[in-house]
């Protein structure tokens, strides 16, 4: 079978991340750009930010209740935020994004467009695979340990005493690989970061459940839907193969978050399960749960499970950690198949989570002016997956589900209740196959019954 390869302009996400490319040569005892690696990491010093680990899925209640009150510093607004716009003063963007024109195109959905010339870099080509979502780590490559210390804007952790905590200035903990969140130096919109989980492991750009709660840990932690966070696999658009997520700040509703949706069924630890209705991408959407680690699995084992069968994807964590979106998706494949029309190819428009989602970042002034929800559209039905591979990947994602383990790796035997067989409300839910999920899902469980 031939690799499949396509040529793109990636997009740098660290001030040195074009140096590294063109520069091979490691230098010995120090390398002078006061990275997170050996050479310069001894003795140097980050702010942290120990976060109370949530049990609970938190509640419209909950989110303007004590949890917010007991942050030592305010942690969107004066720490996420304030050290963003204190690199963003500092000069280390590599452009103002804040400058940047964007507006919410007319339409029943409000797709929401963006003009970033700044990200239409004049770099030379690379080469990206795009026929393994996962790919080994490879320490030669650009990856976050090369970014320098004043792109990153602190360490998160989850408190040991079950207390919130700010340290302005803690050791860097090598040796249990800290988490870290980072500016990205070509950012989208507003407060654009990186959290990248257990840095110093090296990981490759890969979910687990660990990564995923942390992710989930954060969205709450910042307590408001305006702020959301994404995650691009490999063949998904993601462009680093180090492990990390994505978050910015934009104070509009998504065009995805304003979707109907249909009710599949409810797993056996509380997690709903919703089909996207009314959108050009197909996908699922989760929420609730008896516990915040039920709806990070659930959603994590479901990720995995795409990682394994080598199916591209993207996550959207929304509404402070209550609702999260996962698009399987295939458009590099696509690309790369030469089956995108030139004209969508033209626009250079990689999409991403944020534009799968609503966001669309378009490089080219004549298509921010004639932008319109229709060309959003066809963008966007380009990236979905057919219907009847829709409800093929949907198989293995609910079998997963079906037989997750638990912490202790044994296998839950009562993961999925019986399926809801609500009456759709949505006018066109008729045309959907409403038997197919639950067929799935309880063929699923009773193969991991029959394991045991």
């Amino acid at each position: 079978m031939n690799t499949l390869r396509i040529k793109r302009v990636p997009t740098v996400v660290s001030n040195y991340q074009k140096e590294d490319s063109d520069d091979g040569a490691r230098q010995v005892g120090g390398c002078g750009r006061n990275c997170l690696k050996q050479c310069c990491i001894q003795g140097a010093k980050l702010p942290l930010y120990a976060y109370k680990k949530v049990k609970d899925v938190v509640n419209e209640k909950a989110s303007s209740g004590d949890e917010n009150k007991e942050q030592p510093v305010p942690f969107l607004d004066s720490l996420v935020l304030g050290e963003w716009e204190d690199r963003m003063q500092k000069g280390l963007f590599r452009y103002d994004v804040t400058a940047c024109e964007t507006k919410v195109i007319p339409g029943e959905y409000g797709f929401i467009a963006q003009l970033n010339e700044g990200r239409h870099l004049k770099k030379r080509p690379t080469e990206f695979r795009v026929d393994k979502v996962l790919q080994p780590f490879d320490g030669n490559k650009f990856n976050f340990t090369k970014v320098g210390q004043e792109e990153v804007l602190f360490q998160f952790e989850p408190s040991n005493d079950e207390e919130p905590e700010f340290i302005p200035n803690a050791p860097i903990d090598v040796e249990n690989s800290t988490s870290v969140v980072a500016i990205n130096v070509s950012p989208i919109e507003y407060g654009h970061v990186l959290l990248i989980p257990r840095i110093f492991e090296c990981l490759p750009q890969r979910i687990d459940r660990e990564s995923f709660l942390l992710a989930l840990d954060m969205a709450v932690e910042a307590g408001n839907p305006y702020f959301r966070l994404g995650y691009n696999s490999l063949g998904a658009f993601a462009t680093i193969n180090h492990l990390h997520f994505q978050a910015y700040y934009l104070a509009t509703p998504f065009p995805i978050e304003k979707a109907p949706t249909r009710k599949i069924t409810t797993a056996g630890n509380g997690v709903k399960i919703f089909e996207l209705l009314k959108y050009p991408v197909r996908g699922l959407v989760f929420e609730g749960g008896d516990t915040l680690q039920d709806l990070a699995n659930t959603v994590a084992d479901s990720c995995i499970c795409l990682q394994d069968n080598n199916i591209p994807f993207n996550v959207l964590i929304a509404d402070a950690g209550k609702r999260i979106f996962l698009f399987a998706q295939c458009y590099a494949e696509k690309q790369a198949l030469g089956e995108v029309n030139q004209e969508l190819l033209d626009t250079q428009v990689n999409p991403a989570v944020w534009e799968v989602s609503g966001h669309i970042v378009l490089k080219r002034k004549e298509d921010y002016e004639g932008a319109s929800e229709q060309n959003a559209w066809r963008l966007l039905a380009e990236v979905s997956l057919s219907e009847e591979r829709f409800q093929e990947v949907n198989a293995l994602i609910f079998e997963a589900i079906a037989c997750g383990d638990d912490e202790k790796g044994n296998l839950t035997e009562d993961m999925i209740e019986e399926p809801d067989v609500t009456p759709p409300s949505h006018e066109d839910a008729g045309a959907i196959n409403n038997s197919s999920y639950p067929a799935a899902m309880v063929a699923g469980k009773q193969e991991c019954l029959v394991q045991q």
